[in-house]
């Protein structure tokens, strides 16, 4: 997670595991003092990723988002790098909740002039330090799985926009059945998202190949660029290269 040392990330990945631990606890188990801990409890605190009470501390976000943003996160990384590595300066784009598109919005520094809109509340952590984005967070109702503002007011406010690129995450991706996710408010965002751009990414690891979400979001051959690491299986490559879109294995 942004701004944490290593040792705040263990224990962040702790407590997303184990739930509520005590400071006795998390000392034991990292091997340092309780007074090292109780330091490392208050700078998360501080940070907004912990709630502290009485000698002890629980994740501040829901538990499945914490499986979630832990799961393959240096993949995810490498994806989103060379995601961003697409924006130009002056461009207008969109990022669609979820953990691996969220790190799009990591590697924009740098980047000057850009548009971006989402409905990720994890973004504003990620642009806050550049002053050459300008954000626009749509409005709707907050689902803390997903990290995410999903519904109504959500959809009618993205109307508005038109962009470059949409960068979309999704839970599962495959041949037959397209790209899929568990929610289908966030399946409704994603196709918003994509409907108001010229150019449609899929960022997605390799472990979310041949999974099948509950709603699905649309076909491969909607999106124009499909970005995942090279775990994915030979078969999987020749498939999806058959296909009108452009692959990129990183």
């Amino acid at each position: 997670m942004v701004g944490l040392s290593q040792r705040e990330e263990q224990i962040v990945e702790l407590l997303a595991h184990e739930g509520e631990l005590s400071v006795t606890q998390l000392s034991d188990t990292l091997k340092v003092s309780s007074v090292t801990i109780r330091n490392y409890l208050r700078s998360l605190e501080a940070k907004g990723v912990i709630n502290r009470s009485h000698g002890s501390a629980i994740a501040a976000y829901h538990p499945l988002f914490m499986e979630k943003q832990s799961s393959n996160a240096e993949y995810k990384k490498k994806i989103a790098q060379v995601a961003a590595s697409m924006v130009k300066d002056g461009d207008r784009i969109m990022i669609t909740n979820g953990t691996t598109s969220a790190f799009v919005a990591k590697y924009l520094f740098g980047k000057r002039d850009l548009s971006v809109v989402t409905n990720s509340t994890l973004i504003s952590a990620y642009v806050r330090s550049n002053p050459s984005i300008s954000l626009t967070m749509v409005g709707g109702e907050y689902r803390p799985s997903a990290e995410a503002l999903v519904g109504p007011i959500a959809l009618s406010q993205l109307e508005n926009y038109h962009v470059d690129i949409t960068f979309a995450g999704t839970d599962g991706f495959s041949i037959t059945h397209g790209l899929t996710t568990h929610l289908t408010e966030n399946a409704e965002i994603v196709r918003k998202m994509a409907s108001r751009a010229t150019k449609k990414v899929v960022v997605v690891d390799s472990s979310k190949f041949n999974n099948i979400g509950f709603v699905k979001i649309c076909n491969l051959i909607d999106v124009d660029i499909l970005i995942t690491d090279n775990r994915l299986n030979s078969l999987a490559i020749d498939e999806i290269s058959s296909l009108p879109i452009e692959l990129i294995i990183v």
